[in-house]
């Protein structure tokens, strides 16, 4: 049996490496796609894994979004048909659902994201089964045409499978510069880009008002900013030298460990750094995914779209050592009881 993988998000490429790197190790080494995607292609890169770049990301425009998708299913196309796959598996990736489908190979989606309609209708109907985390309820998969025993959940979220066994890394300190001595506040933006985030498009994004603003009021503090895309310029303009603004991919999950605080627009850094135990902020600009609700359940994660409240948030929890060592706890606690979903996975792959 050869697998197929396509990995379209950085948050793929944390995901797929255990299980690329077992498959290789077993001399079953998968097929592994990707796209053009600086922060994807530069982390692949970190994590050690090979993949042939088919395609393009289509920016925030619906029209380069559709052109992109098909000349990259087209090509995808191509490739599949020269090789010998017998199983596609992707998060929600519409092209490797389609080519999958079209060269009847069954695909196997995992998804977290029922918000993510588009990607959801593109994919979730053409696959054999999808594989989502018990917080997303059966209800909210319903109207994207799968059958519910065709539906397999999983007592976990996502991160856990790079999160146990972490070992933090040292060396990110001083590839940012920071000094873990002084409060660390890392941001990450919401993905403007994704279709269902395009009519919250600004040229003044909540992060970057919000980096400049805690600069000011915590001096003493390290503001880091992790753009999106290749965003990166644009972000240095717009916050000024004193916020460290990330260029490259970095080890993101090391980072976390040392921050004092994360501020997030509700994507996969917010549930990683809940997870961790770091006290968490979520900026989401919609309504709040399922993911973001069972974590504000768990009191793991606070809401808060409102510029001074998240400056008084952090100025708060910066000084309660209490707080803070309870949310490291509670994350402890939860984390023990999620199981692997690579796992779970797997078993039904076999």
């Amino acid at each position: 049996m050869r697998l197929w993988i396509d990995i379209l998000t950085p948050k793929q490429v944390n995901f797929f490496a255990p299980l690329i790197r077992r498959l290789s190790q077993r001399g079953k080494k998968p097929l592994v796609t990707t796209r053009q995607y600086r922060e994807v292609n530069e982390l692949m890169e970190i994590r050690k894994i090979s993949a042939l770049k088919v395609g393009e990301h289509g920016g925030g425009i619906l029209k380069t979004k559709l052109i992109s998708s098909a000349e990259r299913i087209k090509r995808l196309a191509v490739l599949l048909s020269s090789q010998k796959c017998d199983i596609a598996l992707s998060f929600s990736s519409p092209e490797a659902a389609r080519v999958a489908y079209g060269l009847s190979i069954p695909h196997y989606c995992i998804s977290d994201s029922p918000h993510a309609e588009a990607a959801s209708r593109l994919t979730i109907p053409l696959s054999k089964m999808l594989f989502t985390p018990k917080a997303v309820p059966m209800d909210a998969w319903r109207n994207y045409g799968i059958d519910e025993d065709r539906i397999v959940r999983y007592n976990a979220l996502d991160p856990i499978v790079w999160l146990r066994g972490f070992r933090p890394n040292p060396k990110i300190l001083d590839e940012l510069g920071l000094d873990d001595s002084l409060p660390i506040i890392t941001i990450r933006p919401e993905e403007i880009q994704a279709s269902y985030l395009l009519r919250y498009s600004s040229d003044k994004p909540l992060s970057a008002l919000v980096a400049r603003a805690l600069r000011q009021e915590l001096p003493h503090s390290q503001v880091v900013l992790i753009p999106r895309y290749d965003l990166a310029p644009s972000t240095k303009k717009l916050v000024g030298r004193s916020i460290v603004v990330a260029d490259h991919a970095i080890d993101a999950t090391s980072l976390l460990h040392y921050s004092h605080v994360f501020l997030g627009g509700g994507g996969t850094m917010t549930t990683e750094a809940a997870l961790l135990g770091i006290p968490s902020v979520s900026f989401y600009p919609a309504s709040p995914t399922y993911v973001e609700r069972y974590l504000t359940r768990l009191r793991l994660i606070t809401r808060i779209g409102d510029l001074e409240r998240i400056v008084k948030y952090v100025i708060r929890i910066l000084g309660d050592e209490a707080q803070k060592e309870t949310l490291k706890a509670a994350s402890r606690r939860i984390r023990s009881k999620m199981e692997d979903p690579m796992a779970v996975i797997e078993k039904h792959l076999r």
